[in-house]
């Protein structure tokens, strides 16, 4: 049941970074407006960082059911890590940073690494076994 909930977990993931690369690629300024906000009050903070940690937990509790287990393992852990530490900064230093992050990626930028992204999410979604 736990394994079946963690593989539609990141089939949905999947789905929704593609979604996000088709936004960075279609419509750059919104990305970069929604990139602006991380942070930007508790509730958004909060919530950003516990929806990264669900399938982050998926792909290690999925990673020996999928077609590359070590790479699940170990993004899954990096995903992990990384909002455990980002749930110890400080919230205004997180938004102070993805403030810089905007200023820094134009619009363009956004669109160059836009099929990275849609990869990225297919990725995910290809190497969840189907059987």
């Amino acid at each position: 049941m736990i394994i079946t909930a963690a593989k539609w977990i990141l089939i949905l993931f999947g789905v929704f970074i593609i979604f996000v690369g088709l936004l960075m690629l279609f419509a750059p300024k919104k990305a970069r407006a929604i990139l602006r906000k991380a942070g930007s009050n508790n509730f958004i903070n909060y919530a950003e960082i516990t929806l990264r940690l669900i399938p982050a937990i998926a792909m290690i509790l999925y990673a020996d059911f999928s077609k590359l287990p070590l790479a699940f393992k170990i993004f899954g852990g990096i995903m992990v890590l990384t909002s455990l530490i980002l749930y110890l900064i400080p919230r205004k230093t997180h938004h102070s940073f993805s403030m810089k992050s905007a200023d820094l990626l134009k619009p363009i930028y956004f669109q160059l690494i836009a099929p990275f992204a849609m990869l990225f999410g297919g990725l995910i979604i290809f190497n969840v076994n189907w059987t």
